[in-house]
């Protein structure tokens, strides 16, 4: 049986230094994104599939950074503004069982791999990780954010509620 490494988050990493879109960053970190219903993307000019599609943006009206961090007041309301006329209410759930976002780790003796004549060391003791692939843990997800109400229809001119909220307003 083919064995993969697994590593440990890097504690030497900040939260600004995260490999990932902050896609659905939280105040408690990553968190998944539930709906119920379908999101229609605009048309996008390029066929690229990496490219990204921006749906909205996640905002935490009740934050507040200087609070201590067990308080979890701010999971009671989130805001999903998809558009520039719709706004979602939703709240943040702890998940039953946290898991791990992982990525594959480039690892640094592959090139030690190949010898002076061209020939790949292709190992050959079972068990041993011959592909040189090994896996690192990027960031535990122990929190949703649901939404299961319908989208409630929003206007442009607030203003200044708006500028207000920005602050704690992540684009997802």
């Amino acid at each position: 049986m083919p064995v993969v490494p697994v590593h440990p988050p890097d504690s030497t990493k900040s939260a600004s230094e995260n490999p990932l879109p902050p896609l659905l960053h939280t105040p408690a970190g990553l968190a998944i994104l539930e709906l119920q219903g379908t999101i229609h993307f605009p048309t996008a000019g390029t066929n690229d599939s990496s490219s990204s599609t921006l749906v909205g943006k996640l905002s935490f009206p009740l934050y507040n950074p200087e609070a201590a961090s067990s308080d979890t007041s701010w999971m009671k309301k989130i805001y999903l503004y998809v558009g520039q006329n719709q706004r979602m209410a939703g709240q943040c759930k702890k998940l039953g069982k946290p898991f791990a976002v992982i990525r594959r780790r480039i690892n640094v003796d592959d090139n030690d791999r190949v010898g002076s004549s061209g020939d790949i060391d292709m190992g050959g003791v079972e068990g041993e990780n011959v592909g040189g692939e090994e896996l690192e843990i990027v960031e535990i997800v122990r929190y949703k954010i649901v939404f299961s109400t319908r989208p409630e229809p929003v206007s442009r001119g607030v203003g200044e509620e708006e500028e207000e909220e920005e602050a704690d307003t992540e684009p997802i």
